[in-house]
């Protein structure tokens, strides 16, 4: 199959530009375009057969949930049935934006788009590119990340050519997502809202709208444990992962340094190449090996921003291990970990 590139200025692009890929998304084939988060991979959400596409094209199993994209808060009542007040109190303060919310899923929406459950995952994405094509494709859009299944997310359209070129019908460049981190997730379908992936949006921003809010007990767990089944994306199997092993240091600064300093130089010793993923404050302290930063620690939304885009870099030079500073201190450090954790297999050296 060949792969069309489209490239369109998200800043400044008329909507006929984007009526051929509308049309594919229509017609049932499948486009990856740019989202505020990472860039997704687009198919008709009430088409079967185009769900079945997207599995194929990222060699992601069926079991695991497309979240369906919209570009009207008032397209919930299509999607889903018995809709608490807490997912419109949800939209009203984070629609446009990065949140997936977990609804009952309407006999409208096949489950082919939604792993078998019985429930849907909905999102109503800021981005302009993205919200223009739901909108000119007459349809909702179920879309995942635009990667293969298991690799890091896509945050800019040479990762998703790298990816899925020759898989799907149609790319479109639109430049570099803002956030870098998919959306949270919250599933409300239970008495208390539980957040299924933490994200750009905090615990703390829902629960300043809903009150109380807990986190499903496998977000914040360090080890490889997968639940049995998955209600949302990125709950269950391998995710984020860089091509080296990637190992996580945590402990006072001082001891993270002197341990990756001291691995690096093993490796160096032995004819081998190891990375250091840092941040601005450190990455003039490692005097061996491959350093590549994040961000700054000064801004959590920088390294959000960075770390898929650093972990496919690693991915260029063909080191053969990779050790990660910690990010759990600030205040995106949920969402940060989260994604680590997952790309480095849970292997944490805690010092």
């Amino acid at each position: 199959m060949e792969t069309k590139i489209v490239r369109i200025n998200r800043d400044n692009f008329c909507e006929e530009e984007l009526l051929e890929a509308a049309d594919y998304i229509a017609s049932g084939r499948l486009v990856a375009f740019p989202t505020e988060t990472v860039y997704g991979l687009g198919g008709n959400a009430f088409d079967e057969t185009a769900a079945g596409r997207i599995y194929a094209a990222k060699g992601r199993p069926s079991d695991n949930p497309l979240i369906v994209h919209i570009a009207d808060a008032g397209d919930l009542s299509a999607l889903a049935d018995d809709i608490p007040e807490t997912a419109y109190l949800l939209a009203e303060h984070f629609w446009p934006g990065p949140l997936t919310m977990i609804l009952k899923k309407s006999r409208a929406v096949p489950k082919a788009t939604t792993g078998g459950l019985d429930t849907v995952a909905i999102r109503m994405p800021s981005d302009k590119i993205a919200a223009a094509l739901i909108r000119l494709s007459g349809v909702y859009i179920a879309a995942p990340s635009a990667n293969t299944s298991g690799r890091p997310s896509t945050t800019r359209a040479e990762h998703v050519i790298e990816d899925l070129s020759g898989k799907i019908d149609m790319i479109i460049d639109g430049g570099s997502s803002q956030i870098g981190l998919e959306s949270t997730i919250v599933d409300l379908t239970g008495e208390v809202p539980l957040i299924l992936r933490p994200g750009y949006i905090t615990a703390e921003d829902l629960a300043n709208v809903l009150g109380e809010v807990q986190f499903d007990e496998g977000v914040l767990k360090r080890s490889a444990t997968e639940p049995v089944v998955a209600k949302a994306p990125g709950m269950k199997y391998r995710h984020y992962a860089p091509k080296a092993p990637l190992y996580i240091v945590e402990g006072k600064q001082e001891e993270v340094l002197d341990y990756i300093n001291a691995e690096v130089a093993k490796y160096a010793a032995e004819g081998k190449q190891a990375g250091i993923l840092a941040t601005e404050e450190t990455r003039k302290l490692y005097p061996e090996g491959l350093v590549m930063c994040a961000g700054t620690r000064e801004n959590a939304e920088t390294i959000a921003a960075g770390l898929f885009d650093t972990l496919r870099s690693f991915d260029e030079t063909g080191v053969s291990v990779i050790f990660s500073e910690s990010f759990a201190d600030n205040p995106l450090g949920t969402a940060i970990m989260n994604r680590l954790l997952k790309a480095a297999g849970y292997h944490v050296i805690t010092l």
